[in-house]
């Protein structure tokens, strides 16, 4: 499935994501999100992390420590391949792996650095249209 959502805020951002959060459910789930830098990534993952039940004033991009994780009604690991390639990327698998072993959803920032996509997986992709507006086009087996 996929649905494609305009957000003219980054409230609207916010509340698309937690419309997804609450899509996936209980099962795991990887979020992988695309898009350039400043498109709102890490505003779609406090979204998330609200539809969590987490607080979203506690998420900041994880550029620098590669991983946040955050606590609500269900654990969101937050994750951000920016700094990373290749055999880097690749080490981190088996993390990610573990990760969704458990019932967390796992959004992952710059997704396309990633040499195999986890399965099932829900495609996030952000494009800044200019001024606020972005176009957030979401794929996989939950799409809010």
């Amino acid at each position: 499935m996929r649905t494609t959502h305009i957000s003219r805020s980054e409230a609207d951002t916010a509340r698309i994501a937690r419309d997804l959060a609450d899509a996936l459910g209980q099962a795991p789930a990887a979020v992988l999100l695309y898009g350039e830098l400043g498109a709102g990534k890490t505003a779609f993952v406090r979204g998330l992390v609200e539809g969590a039940g987490g607080c979203p004033d506690d998420v900041s991009s994880p550029t620098f420590v590669l991983m946040q994780e955050y606590r609500g009604r269900r654990l969101v690991h937050h994750v951000d391949l920016y700094r990373l390639a290749g055999d880097d990327v690749a080490d981190l698998r088996p993390l990610l792996d573990e990760m969704l072993a458990s019932d967390a959803i796992v959004a992952i920032e710059w997704a396309d650095r990633l040499t195999t996509l986890p399965e099932p997986a829900v495609r996030v992709h952000i494009a800044d249209r200019g001024e606020d507006d972005r176009e957030i086009t979401i794929e996989g087996h939950a799409v809010a």
